[in-house]
């Protein structure tokens, strides 16, 4: 789906993917979005998964993401058929491990394109394939005492 232009400026960047990364403490919304900074985008989309209090209909008390030695080799492998399908300026995914709390940061996704559909689109599709290919798994713990493993994201 890469746009074709008369502007070199519009096609994909040379090398796009600007931060890949699994963290075991807090993540930042602004090293996120400094690393897809780039001029020739017309459009930047960020996208932040928090941790809910509540899930299924169950309080959740605490919660605690772990994942496969693989999960940042997957994530840039996630992160490269986005940016062959779209014409990328820049993408960052971190993924945060380890035990979190209601409110905190869990995943920052960004992607810049020239143009805010194109933008949109990218980060939608990172996100998604990022939950649904990448060895990361979720352990809730939840006000009544029962628990739960969610596999990927």
């Amino acid at each position: 789906m890469a746009t074709t232009n008369d502007h070199p400026d519009e096609q994909a960047a040379q090398d796009p993917i600007k931060l890949i990364g699994i963290r075991d403490s807090a993540l930042s919304l602004d090293e996120v979005f400094l690393a897809v900074g780039d001029d020739a985008a017309g459009g930047t989309a960020l996208f932040v998964g928090t941790v809910r209090n509540h899930d299924g209909g169950a309080d959740v008390d605490e919660l605690g993401y772990s994942c496969h030695p693989s999960a940042e080799a997957e994530m840039r492998r996630v992160a490269e058929k986005v940016t062959a399908e779209f014409p990328v300026r820049a993408l960052a995914a971190v993924h945060r491990v380890g035990d979190l709390r209601v409110g905190d940061l869990a995943v920052v996704v960004a992607v810049s394109c020239p143009h805010r559909g194109e933008a949109f689109e990218a980060c939608r599709k990172l996100i998604d394939d990022l939950k649904h290919e990448v060895p990361i798994w979720k352990h809730q713990k939840f006000s009544d005492g029962t628990e739960e493993w969610v596999g990927a994201c």
